[in-house]
């Protein structure tokens, strides 16, 4: 393809096709999915965002255990896309939606619990939009990657079924 039509067809796609997604699409074994939903003390009552939802699992997993409405986010389409199809294979799609967006922009302000799997350059970036939007008592979770210097209320380090090391944060909004 000549250096012109490459330029008209780059110009041609959406935005997000344009640039590679933030964060690599790792999936979260279900062991550490479990662990992170206690760590939350999540239930029915919670409303859960998974900014960087990737498969869904979190989100899913939340609805068909402790029945958690949720949110899950993810820049990439074709990942909500899979979301979606996997809350309906699991019977959950009444409690869960999946949107295109991306996470630094997400309104959060009806969560009660935020999970995360996202590098911790972009934990730190979400962290402002966190405090500021989160109602006191909500909790945000993340797999392997603290926020900062943001002191958690909680740590749990174990190894998961696959043998890798994993840790696990809280933090309470006050």
């Amino acid at each position: 393809m000549r250096p012109m039509g490459a330029a008209l067809l780059l110009l041609s796609m959406p935005l997000w096709a344009q640039s590679p997604p933030r964060a690599p699409f790792v999936a979260t074994p279900p062991d550490v999915v479990s662990r992170m939903l206690m760590l939350a003390d999540i239930g029915p009552q919670d409303v859960l965002y998974d900014l960087g939802c990737g498969d869904g699992r979190i989100v899913i997993a939340a609805a068909q255990i402790f029945g958690t409405r949720g949110v899950g986010v993810d820049i990439d389409p074709l990942r909500v896309e899979e979301a979606q199809a996997n809350a309906k294979r699991a019977g959950v799609e009444h409690l869960v939606t999946f949107r295109v967006q991306d996470a630094l922009e997400t309104d959060v302000s009806d969560a009660t619990v935020v999970t995360l799997y996202l590098v911790s350059a972009l934990n730190v970036k979400l962290r402002p939009r966190l405090t500021a939007m989160l109602p006191p008592g909500a909790r945000v979770v993340s797999h392997n990657f603290a926020i900062g210097d943001w002191e958690p209320d909680a740590v749990d380090v174990f190894t998961s079924a696959d043998g890798l090391s994993r840790t696990l944060y809280r933090w309470n909004i006050r």
